[in-house]
């Protein structure tokens, strides 16, 4: 199976976008805070990152063609990754039923990246050292916020057992954590 270092290696050789590039590392970062935070083992906690990190990975051949984002992905990791991740790679871009934890983290946690990259990005340092869990939510309500961040698919994490406060905290942590590898 593939591990981090050829994932990153291979997200970086097919998605040219930087900010597109820190988004699926921050994906990958949410996805590991999470199976933590579930108390899933250490092969699975990494497991859950890989997944987040290479959920995108089609995305600048299928930005203009939407139907297939997801499925090349898919078909281009057949052979590197096992049956669960390619389930939530496919779950996450609604090309399959959330069924699975993993399947259901994803799909929460892709648009999240966004939300609270917006929120550090709004700030005069335009950093996460700043960003709250209250301003998040005060962002929430704010319909032109982030507006891309599809706050129906972020509410998901309920499907998980999580309120979206518990979330939006843990997700906000992670990513505070690791800024420097995501440009923040």
């Amino acid at each position: 199976m593939m591990d981090r270092t050829q994932g990153l290696a291979l997200v970086k050789g097919r998605i040219g976008n930087p900010n597109l590039v820190n988004h699926c590392v921050a994906t990958e970062i949410i996805m590991e805070a999470l199976a933590r935070h579930l108390g899933l083992s250490d092969s699975d906690v990494d497991r859950w990152a890989l997944a987040g990190l290479l959920h995108d990975l089609d995305y600048s051949e299928t930005a203009d063609d939407f139907e297939r984002h997801g499925i090349v992905t898919a078909e281009l990791l057949a052979d590197e990754i096992d049956a669960e991740m390619l389930h939530a790679i496919l779950a996450h871009a609604d090309k399959a039923p959330r069924e699975s934890r993993m399947d259901m983290a994803l799909y929460a946690a892709d648009p999240t990246t966004g939300f609270v990259v917006a929120a550090a990005l709004v700030r005069p340092d335009k950093s996460l050292d700043g960003v709250e869990l209250r301003s998040l939510k005060k962002r929430w309500k704010e319909k032109a916020f982030a507006r891309g961040a599809n706050r129906e698919q972020m509410a998901a994490c309920e499907e998980l057992g999580m309120t979206r406060d518990e979330f939006l905290q843990l997700a906000l942590g992670a990513m505070q954590q690791r800024a420097g590898e995501i440009g923040l």
